[in-house]
């Protein structure tokens, strides 16, 4: 009966009673000490362990709840019955509950009680000692935090304004850019670029298509590493870039891509008769659509 001093004047209370024995009054006696306590302000009601969720009590209504401390002590309380607990319990509310255990499991207990969603769950207080017939009895204290279950905040990331006698004085407004826009065309003041005087003749002069020559791999002016097309050649000899024929190494390319290598220069191209010049029908020089 030692937690049960907790109780407060104006406190709502539900004391959770198990198998009393033969023991019958000593309900009757707390409950009447714990009305005295609360005074006309308050309330305290009264449940079995077993038949407590179905009380249908309000939610967030009692702001203490006491298990197992009157009768002969649980050796569990079930984690639907702890949800229930933390569901009619008030925001900062207290619970106690009281179990027999082995010292054992007494981190068991306490993490059954944060996985229902209490906090500052304290260390256990031993009310009975061990027998050799009987397991130690401890009581257990937690709370339920500030907020209620399922309760949402949205979060400002603004920046707090500086308290008035730290306020500094307005910064100069800042002088707003001219914006270009089209509407002022016909303005006299605004000159106008001639387009014939952008290019020159320098610019109008063909290009000497020599200087077009590119690598038939990378595409670019300069030949590649591994050049195969015969520009390193071409270029190192001074001359002008030819196509270069393709012979066969295999034998077989004319046949299609499945009898034609991964390096096959014919890879793509569609089977043809051996001596034949390749020609890709209108159809396949035309995109899909």
């Amino acid at each position: 009966m030692d937690h049960l001093k907790d109780i407060c004047e104006g406190d709502k209370v539900l004391l959770v009673w198990t198998d009393l024995g033969s023991d019958t009054e000593k309900l009757q006696e707390a409950v009447s000490k714990m009305k005295e306590t609360v005074g006309g302000s308050g309330s305290v009601a009264v449940e079995n362990l077993e038949r407590v969720k179905m009380g249908n009590h309000s939610q967030s209504y009692f702001n203490k709840i006491y298990s197992g401390c009157i009768g002969e002590p649980v050796t569990d309380h079930p984690a639907d019955t702890l949800a229930y607990f933390l569901k009619i319990l008030a925001p900062s509310g207290k619970i106690t509950i009281v179990e027999r255990c082995e010292e054992s499991k007494l981190p068991t207990v306490k993490s059954s009680l944060v996985f229902a969603g209490f906090t500052d769950c304290q260390e256990p207080e031993i009310v009975l000692s061990s027998t050799e017939k009987a397991l130690p009895v401890y009581a257990w204290k937690a709370s339920k935090p500030k907020f209620e279950v399922g309760a949402s905040r949205l979060l400002s990331f603004a920046k707090k304004p500086a308290p008035p006698s730290e306020e500094k004085a307005p910064a100069a407004a800042k002088p707003q850019a001219n914006t270009w826009t089209l509407d002022d065309l016909e303005d006299e003041t605004v000159e106008l670029i001639d387009e014939d005087t952008l290019l020159d003749e320098s610019d109008l002069v063909k290009p000497d298509p020599k200087s077009l020559r590119v690598c038939g791999t990378t595409g670019k002016r300069k030949a590649c590493k591994d050049c195969s097309c015969g520009l390193r050649e071409e270029l190192d000899a001074g001359k002008e870039p030819t196509k270069k024929s393709f012979t066969s190494s295999c034998g077989s390319c004319y046949l299609g891509d499945a009898f034609r290598c991964g390096s096959c220069p014919y890879l793509g191209m569609p089977a043809f008769k051996p001596g034949e010049k390749i020609q890709l029908s209108d159809r396949q020089l035309n995109a899909d659509k």
